[in-house]
């Protein structure tokens, strides 16, 4: 039977990338992203729906989860990739900077983790999958990140607790840690980089495909390092 996966920051660089995937696996794709641009490829894709969400309001993302999942009965799976970016060491990052990141990267997540892990607890079935980062596992690689470093290791806790919490049953929270992610975006900021070091999109919506397929059912409480050699 298909399966039906919410794709958070689905019209992103990785989410296009992770929604054509899904596509190809033959989920039902909910994505979710303020704009459609980069996702013309799935418009007519009679498994595909956008809807533009405010993540960063609660009560809207969770009245969202509870609709989907009243239309279709299960959301099998959840990857949340919205988030976002900033540079900045103690000298600049001051608490509204703190906010700013906490709010993009954690609230934004949580805002969907909340209800739709309590979803997938009394299905007894869910892949909830969350977008982590180096600098949120690693101290040294934050230094000069760090509101951004503290916000992404908030997604590695919240991981743990909610697996405590789902611990024999079938329900795992996953935590993906990329590197960097060979996009244009990237490239035009870093161009004498070497890009065969970093990860590409398509190579991260197929670990994702494998978190979210029967083959990781043995999985619990997995990260994932995706870093090839970045």
């Amino acid at each position: 039977m298909p399966k039906t996966i919410i794709i958070t920051g689905a019209n992103g660089n990785l989410g296009t990338a992770v929604v054509k995937k899904f596509l190809e696996e033959d989920y039902k794709v909910i994505a979710v992203d303020h704009s459609g641009s980069r996702l013309g490829f799935a418009d007519r894709h009679p498994k595909f729906e956008l809807h533009s969400i405010d993540l960063s309001d609660e009560s809207e993302s969770e009245i969202f989860v509870k609709e989907a999942a009243s239309l279709y009965g299960n959301i099998d799976c959840g990857v949340l990739l919205a988030g976002g970016f900033e540079m900045g060491g103690i000298e600049t990052t001051n608490t509204a900077a703190l906010r700013k990141m906490f709010s993009l990267n954690f609230e934004t997540a949580y805002h969907i983790a909340r209800p739709l892990f309590q979803h997938m607890m009394q299905n007894g079935y869910g892949r909830l999958v969350f977008t982590g980062a180096r600098p949120g596992l690693q101290a040294e690689e934050g230094t000069n990140k760090i509101a951004y470093a503290l916000s992404k290791s908030l997604l590695f806790k919240l991981a743990d607790i909610l697996n405590k919490q789902a611990k024999g049953k079938n329900v795992t929270v996953s935590v993906i840690a990329p590197s960097t992610i060979d996009t244009p975006p990237n490239r035009e900021s870093m161009p004498d980089a070497n890009f065969n070091n970093w990860v590409k999109a398509e190579q991260i919506a197929d670990v994702l495909a494998f978190i979210c397929s029967d083959k990781g059912n043995v999985l619990r409480e997995p990260v994932y390092k995706v870093y090839n050699n970045a």
